[in-house]
C-alpha cells in the first residue's frame, strides 16, 4: 500500500507579505523594548538626560559602543551587561524578522522535493 502525502501549495505571496508586515512590526516592538531598557538603565545609573540616554542606548545596540564614556560604577556595570543583551538582541531580532522569508524558502524548497519524488514515483 502507497502513502502519500497530501501536497500543499504555497500560501500566496499577499498572504506572505502580511506575514513579513507582522514580523517587521514585532521586531519594531522589540527594538523599542531594548532601547527603552538602555535609556532607562543609563538615566537611572548615570544621570543622562532622555535623549542623551537614547543615544547612548541606540550606539550600544547597533554595536557601536557608548556615545559618553560611563563614570559610575553602576553605570559602567550596566553597560557591561546592557551591551551583552544587545548582542543576543540583536541576533534575536534578525530571526523574527527573517522567519517569514525562511520558512517560505523551506516550504518552497519541500514542495519541490515532493513533486521530484511524484515524478520519480509514477
Amino acid at each position: 500500500m502507497s502513502h502519500r502525502r497530501k501536497v500543499r501549495r504555497l500560501p500566496p505571496v499577499h498572504a506572505h507579505r502580511a506575514r513579513v508586515g507582522d514580523a517587521v512590526l514585532r521586531a519594531g516592538g522589540l527594538l523599542v523594548a531594548a532601547l527603552a531598557i538602555g535609556m532607562v538603565g543609563l538615566h537611572w545609573t548615570e544621570g543622562f538626560a532622555w535623549v542623551d540616554a537614547l543615544l547612548g542606548a541606540s550606539m550600544i545596540l547597533t554595536g557601536m559602543g557608548p556615545a559618553q564614556p560611563m563614570t559610575t560604577t553602576a553605570g559602567k556595570l550596566f553597560l557591561s551587561a546592557y551591551a551583552i543583551f544587545s548582542g543576543l538582541w540583536f541576533l534575536g531580532l534578525a530571526a523574527v524578522l527573517f522567519q517569514p522569508v525562511f520558512h517560505r524558502f523551506m516550504h518552497r524548497f519541500h514542495l519541490e522535493i515532493e513533486e521530484d519524488d511524484d515524478a520519480t514515483r509514477g
